[in-house]
């Protein structure tokens, strides 16, 4: 919701100021800039990316438009999650979450949260770090080099788009120059035809100039750092798991291990000490 009321607010000064200083917004839609601009823009990023980071980008890009999805609930659901498997594991040993940590999304356990099993890096790094658990012999700080690896691993595919978007936004000001040189180019074509008709050309070229570097500084270098911020949400809620998993893992009682999740949550989201305690009962 944000980020449409952020780019209403910049576009609709850009024009406010625009027409205050006695401009034409219809001058301002040239068509030709746009397709320019956008083709070699799209084509830049085909290019750039394999076929999987064009689409992850293009989710992410509207994953912006809705928020974040980890919040304070989605935070208790997973605590309370921790908790369930770490008192199941207890109760009926390790050897019992097989079935659960092979098909998650079939699990008695796990199907009771969908927003976990939206997340699908947190599914499969829960589900293989139980497995690593299952298997046995593996000292508690082996496997913390172990999910660190695996966390390097997600952060750096989660911060993909966010960086590619950033190259966009960079390179929108040096194409927005392409599409103006073309639009002088052809202006130099016309120059016979009257000072009224070169004006008109060159008016069309400055908007490329112009559409370039207020897409970059206005609306996808915005984009770009929202996108990174939100993959850092994901990190963090990744974390959480982290630090449950390699408490249980040490041999501290499902609580304690919980707390410590839940001790690792940022302050804007953690849930207290008594909100969880409250959530496990539901």
């Amino acid at each position: 919701m944000f980020v449409i009321i952020g780019i209403v607010v910049v576009l609709g000064s850009m024009l406010g100021g625009f027409m205050m200083a006695g401009g034409n917004p219809l001058t301002l839609l040239q068509v030709s800039e746009f397709v320019t601009i956008g083709g070699v823009i799209l084509g830049s990023i085909l290019i750039a990316n394999p076929l999987p980071t064009v689409i992850k980008i293009v989710k992410d890009m509207l994953g912006t438009l809705k928020g974040p999805s980890v919040n304070k609930a989605a935070y208790l659901d997973l605590l309370k999650l921790l908790y369930e498997v770490f008192q199941f594991s207890k109760r009926e040993g390790l050897i019992a979450l097989e079935s659960h940590v092979e098909n998650p999304t079939s699990s008695s356990i796990f199907s009771k949260y969908p927003s976990f099993l939206a997340n699908h890096h947190a599914v499969d790094f829960l589900c293989d770090t139980l497995k690593v658990l299952l298997s046995g012999g593996v000292p508690a700080h082996d496997l913390d080099e172990l999910m660190d690896t695996d966390l390097e691993r997600i952060h750096e595919e989660e911060h993909v788009p966010s960086a590619q978007m950033q190259v966009v936004a960079d390179a929108f000001p040096g194409i927005g120059i392409v599409a103006a040189v073309l639009g002088i180019i052809v202006t130099m074509g016309s120059i016979d035809q009257g000072a009224a008709a070169v004006g008109h050309h060159v008016g069309a070229a400055l908007v490329g100039t112009f559409l370039g570097v207020l897409m970059s500084y206005g609306i996808v270098g915005p984009i770009a750092s929202l996108m990174g911020t939100y993959a850092n949400i994901e990190g963090k809620y990744i974390m959480v798991i982290k630090a449950a998993v390699l408490s249980y893992a040490k041999g501290a009682p499902s609580n304690v291990a919980v707390e410590f999740g839940r001790r690792s949550i940022d302050p804007a989201n953690r849930p207290t000490f008594k909100e969880t305690e409250e959530h496990y009962r539901k």
